[in-house]
C-alpha cells in the first residue's frame, strides 16, 4: 500500500512531529501542503491530511487543498491534528469536506500540542511539552492500525 501524509505545521512544529512519526512507522511519503503537486495524489492508495488547529479550524493551507482536490477514485483517507486541547471535534469539519469528495475516511487522530496562539501567548501557552512520548506512540499505533485493516 502506498501512503502519503500531507500536513501543515506552522508555529511549533507539533503537527510535523506527529506526521513524521506516522510516516516513519508505516514507510509513508510525507510532504508539507505548500510543496504538494496535486496531480500526484492518484499514485497513492491512502492519503493523510494533518494540521495544527487555529481558532478551532484546520490551517487554511489544508482547507484550500481540500477545496481543490481533483476527482480521486477508490481513495482512502485519514485525518490528524494537534491542538492545545487535543479535541477530536476539530477533525469533524474536515471529515465532512472530504466526504463531499467521495473519499472513504478510515481514521481520525488528535493529540495535544504546545499552543501559544492568540490569548494563550499571554499565559505562556498551554499543553507545554506536548506532543510527548505517549502522543508519539499513540500516533505510531494509529498509523500502523490504518495499514493493517
Amino acid at each position: 500500500m502506498k501512503v502519503l501524509i500531507i500536513y501543515s505545521s506552522i508555529h511549533h512544529g507539533n503537527t510535523k512531529k506527529i506526521a513524521r512519526t506516522m510516516a516513519t512507522s508505516i514507510n509513508a511519503d510525507i510532504i508539507e501542503t505548500k510543496n504538494l503537486k496535486i496531480n500526484t495524489l492518484d499514485e497513492y492508495d491512502l492519503i493523510g491530511f494533518g494540521s495544527g488547529i487555529y481558532n478551532a479550524k484546520f490551517h487554511k493551507n489544508i482547507l484550500n487543498l481540500i477545496d481543490k482536490l481533483p476527482k480521486l477514485k477508490n481513495k482512502k483517507v485519514f485525518i490528524f491534528s494537534t491542538s492545545g486541547f487535543g479535541r477530536t471535534k476539530y477533525n469533524v469539519p474536515i471529515e465532512k469536506e472530504l466526504r463531499k469528495h467521495n473519499l472513504e475516511i478510515i481514521g481520525s487522530f488528535t493529540c495535544k500540542g504546545y499552543d501559544t496562539f492568540g490569548l494563550w501567548k499571554l499565559f505562556g501557552g498551554i499543553a507545554k511539552g506536548r506532543p510527548n512520548n505517549k502522543d508519539f506512540q499513540n500516533a505510531k499505533d494509529f498509523a500502523e492500525r490504518l495499514i493493517s485493516s
